[in-house]
């Protein structure tokens, strides 16, 4: 009996496929921050036996792979357009980027056949619309912003906070001169502000005014960045760059270079400004009760 479950167990592991392994890129969009942070990470849960690391801390400073190399890890948008530039057929991960910057980029190079894939900055709408509703359950119209390049994101967006009992209405803003008669409107006619990743709106040249117009008319910002809720949003949802590093750790411990189709972040985080909360007269329920909410919630996954 020992001897055959021994046979079966040799057995099996013949079949399985060889562990993958081989030469790392990581290309970053600057030194320090969160890209220091994210490389940090991801240092310390890849095997270096396994994945040996070359760091690259700006676009610049990233020749191309260098022979043998398995997998270019390009964190920001400029990390992955010098790697699109230079990938030497080396298969890509974009991460640190919201989903619109590598959609961009990637038309931009229709052309190259080259496996690549991403990790979104964005939240999946899922999570997000649970988000909202165990946040601010009271509060049942929401309000989007939203340029040319986020407007492809409003169909799953207004489903998924449908299906969580929430009205959904949108303004364009595609210019720094409409903005404010676009938060204007929205402001009027919804409850909450749900700030998306979009580089062409939430500028930080334009977070203030944007924060100044919420409290004057004493609606709320939901936000996508720590940064985002320090400066005046009620909350924010988001992952850090660790969790990011750590989810990608995992990929490769997993999948290796032959990479999956693009996918948003696995974990997260959520900040609560308490200061807002109160000049907003609102009581929230703590981060942890909403940690275990969303955990819980089957279309927050």
């Amino acid at each position: 009996m020992l001897r055959s479950a021994l046979f079966r167990a040799l057995l099996l592991l013949l079949l399985l496929p060889p562990a993958y392994g081989g030469p790392v890129a990581l290309v970053l969009n600057q030194q320090g921050g969160p890209y220091a942070e994210y490389a940090r990470t991801l240092g310390e849960h890849l095997d270096p036996a396994r994945f040996p690391l070359s760091l690259h801390a700006s676009p610049e400073q990233f020749p191309g792979p260098a022979p043998g190399t398995e997998l270019i890890i390009a964190a920001g948008t400029e990390a992955l357009r010098q790697a699109l530039a230079r990938h030497g057929n080396t298969p890509i991960l974009a991460v640190l980027l919201p989903r619109q910057n590598y959609e961009k980029i990637l038309a931009e190079h229709s052309k190259l056949r080259v496996r690549i894939s991403a990790i979104y900055l964005d939240q999946p709408p899922g999570r997000l619309a649970a988000f909202v509703r165990q946040l601010l359950p009271q509060q049942k119209r929401v309000g989007l912003l939203l340029s040319q390049d986020s407007r492809p994101q409003f169909g799953a967006l207004r489903q998924a906070l449908g299906q969580q009992g929430l009205h959904v209405d949108s303004e364009d803003s595609d210019n720094d001169t409409n903005l404010l008669p676009a938060l204007n409107n929205l402001f009027a006619r919804n409850n909450i502000l749900l700030a998306i990743p979009d580089g062409s709106i939430y500028k930080r040249e334009n977070i203030r005014s944007i924060l100044v117009t919420s409290f004057r008319y004493q609606k709320p910002v939901i936000a996508f960045s720590s940064a985002f809720v320090q400066a005046g949003a009620l909350a924010g949802l988001y992952s850090t760059p660790a969790q990011i590093a750590r989810q990608t750790a995992e990929l490769l411990a997993q999948s290796g270079a032959s990479l999956p189709p693009p996918m948003p972040p696995t974990q997260f985080a959520i900040s609560i400004n308490q200061n807002v909360a109160e000049s907003l007269g609102l009581s929230l329920p703590d981060e942890s009760t909403l940690r275990r909410a969303l955990q819980q919630d089957r279309e927050a996954r």
